[in-house]
């Protein structure tokens, strides 16, 4: 039996549009989609803002009823055996959200154990082990407000496990953490695949998924447009060269210049401090690289790297799909 069983599933937003005409507009955001995913393994989906991931963890967490096709955890339908599906998951959205921030951190568990039903007994014990398997031990009689954003990760994760759940699902957990934070969790969770938890992790970040996830679905407006493990995955941008060049000062319409260039395939811009690091994805990176540099010639030009391709690179051809140029923070 498999740990989340999907098949054709679809979910259909129907919104309002206009002022004075107003008119009823159909949203697609979940299209028609099918996956597997096997008891005990870190699952992977990753996909753009607004291609469907949240809606459809929502979906088989019981908080939303899908427009059509079916999916079941463990065995039970979302739908029709929702009452039997919720005790068996756990779920973490990113951000702050609920927890109460004027109870303390063991007062929040418990709290949130008289909730999901767990035996007096059992929560007794249970929630001094979890504040220490998420290293809240001896932070657990501080209010919540005084935690770092880290900290209410961390308790989020802690209260998933409260009712020992079978499959968690995890959307976003590390979004805004600081690095030694996001590090942290990334382990914990790790931690937690290694004790038997199924977990599907939604994520943006691919260096993430790439440490984390057995097998990857990328999906893009609505739909799943690759599924793979992480090497399998890779091997979409096989042909590609990737040049990164160390810019202090980069105009648009260099950039402009360099997306026009035939051997680019895709542009992308990450900002850091003050400079910005330009990555060109290219099929021929050694033919690149003379127009390139007469492009950014009289610019302040730092390191110049050519590497083989990551799954972000992957990513970016799979969802990008055209020489357009993306700007990363």
């Amino acid at each position: 039996m498999n740990a989340v069983e999907i098949e054709n599933l679809r979910r259909v937003y129907r919104a309002t549009i206009g002022t004075f005409r107003r008119s009823i507009k159909e949203v697609v955001a979940v299209d028609n989609i099918s996956l597997a995913v096997q008891p005990g393994e870190l699952f992977g989906l990753l996909g753009p803002n607004g291609a469907g991931k949240t809606t459809t963890v929502k979906m088989l967490t019981t908080l939303l009823i899908p427009t059509g096709g079916t999916a079941r955890i463990l065995g039970y339908d979302i739908v029709r055996q929702a009452d039997q599906v919720r005790p068996i998951i756990g779920f973490i959205f990113g951000g702050e959200r609920g927890l109460y921030w004027r109870l303390s951190g063991r007062d929040n568990l418990q709290y949130f154990a008289d909730l999901y039903r767990v035996e007096p007994r059992v929560a007794k014990k249970r929630i001094p082990h979890l504040l220490e398997l998420v290293g809240l031990k001896g932070r657990d009689d501080e209010k919540v407000e005084g935690y770092s954003r880290g900290m209410r990760q961390r308790l989020h994760i802690a209260r998933a496990l409260l009712h020992d759940p079978q499959v968690l699902f995890l959307d976003e957990p590390t979004l805004g953490l600081d690095p030694v934070g996001a590090r942290e969790l990334r382990s914990m969770i790790r931690d937690l695949s290694t004790q038997g938890k199924t977990i599907l992790l939604t994520t943006h970040y691919m260096f993430e998924a790439d440490a984390l996830c057995e097998r990857i679905a990328v999906i893009n407006h609505g739909r799943i447009i690759a599924l793979d493990t992480p090497a399998g995955l890779k091997r979409y941008a096989q042909d590609l060269s990737v040049v990164e060049v160390e810019v202090f000062g980069i105009e648009d319409n260099a950039l402009e210049q360099i997306r026009a260039l035939p051997a680019v395939e895709a542009v992308s811009v990450e900002n850091q401090d003050q400079r910005q690091v330009v990555l060109v994805q290219s099929s021929h990176g050694s033919a690149v690289m003379q127009p390139l540099m007469e492009i950014l010639a009289g610019m302040r030009v730092g390191k110049v790297v050519v590497r083989e391709p990551t799954l972000e690179d992957a990513y970016v051809r799979l969802v990008g799909g055209e020489k357009g140029i993306a700007q990363v923070d």
